[in-house]
């Protein structure tokens, strides 16, 4: 039995002008001590379908149909209590930007001393204990002095390891990192991955990394889920996504990419605009930005397939030997340009 299994979750919003179906049918589970990587532009449903499974989602406006079960129990929709009892102590949550998740007004160590009270029995003493230690385990300087300071006197980085400090003082079984490195520069990047990989190997969690750089996935995940339109449009571990990708989607994300072997004057990248989740278009959400797009597409959603397997799925209309021809020469073309530009 998975740690997580999340089956055709939906999640709707109402709004004044219509429904948005921000989520739809996304499947996915999750083993312990492996990392899932969820990639996708901003708006292709990453993000809330992780609030979905941390049940952050407001009820007032939304809607919510499928299956997220923990440990085997059915957790979508729980009470609000239960699931108050199930945040910090069985999954965590990492936020993007960490200056807005932590109380300016408060200092580093209350903070997290009340993340241990709210789950612990314990005195403040021993809460402080804690939150010192986790400040080490995360590699703050001089953890015992500076537990008494304000999120202001901290960078960009050392922020962000406090709110990793936060997500893990509870020692939780999931991780959910919702881009964490994406305000930092590239020398603070390599080194919260690089954190993360090693708290990972010593808490023994697992971890979902929502990012839109694969970069990140190829450093971190075991297992990759690309969505695109709220759907999920491709799944299949690292190796196999980056090197037999089956969705045209994928390889506009692969082509994107920065190289280090080659020397390039751009980055190629997808022509267009993501769909509207209020008005998807009609068949393959893909289809208006999608080179190798005929009617078919235009016309009906694609089923997600299994490709030599059930451990890659995609989702396209074009026969094998048709994606076997166009990747093929979508990486000549590549080549050609990253070989002309080098000269």
């Amino acid at each position: 039995m998975a740690l997580l299994e999340v089956t055709d979750l939906q999640t709707r919003f109402r709004t004044d002008d219509g429904v948005v179906k921000a989520v739809s049918g996304v499947t996915f589970s999750l083993e312990k001590g492996e990392t899932l990587g969820i990639v996708g532009e901003s708006g292709s449903g990453k993000s809330v379908t992780c609030l979905s499974v941390m049940g952050l989602i407001d009820r007032r406006n939304a809607e919510q149909e499928g299956s997220v079960k923990l440990d085997g129990k059915e957790i979508l929709n729980a009470s609000p209590k239960a699931m108050r009892d199930i945040r910090g102590t069985k999954m965590a949550m990492i936020f993007q930007d960490p200056m807005t998740s932590l109380n300016p007004v408060k200092s580093i160590g209350w903070q997290l001393e009340e993340a241990v009270l709210v789950h612990n029995d314990v005195t403040r003493a021993v809460a402080r204990k804690r939150a010192i230690e986790i400040l080490e385990h995360v590699k703050i300087p001089r953890a015992d002095q500076r537990v008494d300071d304000y999120p202001h006197q901290f960078s960009g980085g050392m922020r962000q390891r406090v709110m990793i400090a936060m997500a893990l003082i509870n020692n939780p079984e999931i991780l959910i990192a919702d881009e964490p490195t994406t305000a930092l520069d590239v020398t603070t990047q390599a080194q919260i991955l690089n954190l993360m990989i090693d708290l990972q190997r010593e808490f023994r969690m697992a971890i979902v990394m929502i990012t839109h750089d694969l970069g990140v996935v190829a450093e971190l995940a075991n297992e990759v889920l690309v969505m695109y339109g709220g759907r999920v449009v491709e799944k299949a571990s690292v190796d196999e996504l980056f090197n037999r990708p089956q969705m045209p989607y994928t390889w506009g994300l692969l082509g994107s990419l920065p190289r280090i072997d080659v020397i390039q004057e751009r980055l190629q990248q997808i022509s267009g605009q993501p769909p509207s989740l209020l008005r998807p278009p009609p068949g393959c959400p893909f289809n208006p930005r999608c080179e190798f797009a005929f009617d078919l597409c235009r016309q009906e959603l694609p089923e997600l397939e299994e490709f030599h397997g059930p451990d890659h799925l995609f989702r396209c209309h074009l026969d094998e030997q048709a994606r076997v021809e166009h990747w093929a020469a979508k990486q000549a073309a590549m080549t050609a340009v990253e070989t002309v530009t080098a000269a």
